[in-house]
C-alpha cells in the first residue's frame, strides 16, 4: 500500500556533507532541488525493478516529509505547522545514468524508485529523527536528522518560496554517506526509528 498521494515528489540532493564527500561532489550553498514522478511511487513489499537501461541502480536511505496543508512562502519558524508528518523513503538512483546525463530525470524517476513508506508517523520532533539503510539486513547508512546541511524546516520555507507546496505533496530530505548499488535478489530496508521500516526486494531487469 502507497501511504500518500502527492502531486509532486520534490527531492533535496547533497544534503548530508559526508555524502556529498563520497560521491566527489561539493557541498552546495544551498539547497539543490530535483523531481521525483509520481508514477515512481511503490510501497513498502513492492519490488523495485531494475531497469535494463543501467548497471548501476543504488539505494538511497532518506527522511520523507508528508506535507499537511498547502503552503506558499512560508517562514522557517512557520514551516512545520504545514507538515502532517514524515515517512521512510528510499530514493532509488541509476548512478551511472545520473552521471552520464547531466541532470538527474532519467536517473531517478523509473517506476518504482521511490519506495515510501509503511506509515506516516505523526507528532514526531524532526530534530529527533534518525534514518537507518540496510541491505540484505547489513547497516550500510544511519544519520541523525541533526546532520543535515538543511534542516527540515529551512528546506520548507525554501521550497514553498519557488513553488507551492499542496497538502500530500512529499519532500525527500537526502541521504547520508553509505550509498551503494543492489542487484535482483537483494531486499532493502529504510528505517526511521519511531515511524517504522519500509522493506522492498528487488527485481531483475525491466526490459519493456
Amino acid at each position: 500500500m502507497i501511504v500518500v498521494q502527492p502531486s509532486k515528489i520534490v527531492c533535496v540532493g547533497r544534503n548530508y556533507a559526508a555524502h556529498a564527500r563520497e560521491l566527489g561532489n561539493v557541498v552546495p550553498k544551498q539547497p539543490l532541488l530535483f523531481f521525483k514522478p509520481p508514477s515512481s511511487l511503490i510501497g513498502t513489499g513492492d519490488a523495485i525493478v531494475m531497469p535494463a537501461e543501467s548497471r548501476q541502480v543504488e539505494y538511497e536511505a532518506e527522511i520523507g516529509v508528508v506535507m499537511g496543508k498547502r503552503a506558499r512562502r512560508v517562514a522557517k519558524d512557520d514551516a512545520m505547522a504545514h507538515v502532517r508528518g514524515f515517512t521512510c523513503a528510499n530514493d532509488v538512483t541509476c548512478r551511472d545514468l545520473q552521471k552520464t546525463d547531466g541532470q538527474w530525470g532519467r536517473a531517478k524517476g523509473f517506476d518504482t524508485f521511490c519506495a515510501v513508506g509503511p506509515v506516516v508517523g505523526e507528532g514526531l520532533d524532526w530534530r529527533k529523527l534518525e534514518v537507518i539503510g540496510r541491505l540484505n539486513g547489513e547497516e550500510r547508512q544511519r544519520a541523525p536528522a541533526s546532520d543535515m546541511i538543511f534542516g527540515i524546516p529551512e528546506l520548507i520555507a525554501y521550497i514553498s518560496h519557488i513553488m507551492t507546496l499542496e497538502a500530500g505533496d512529499l519532500i525527500l530530505t537526502g541521504t547520508p554517506d553509505g550509498v551503494g548499488t543492489i542487484a535482483a535478489g537483494d531486499v532493502v530496508e529504510v528505517e526511521i526509528p519511531g515511524v517504522g521500516i519500509l522493506r522492498n526486494p528487488v527485481r531483475g531487469d525491466e526490459t519493456g
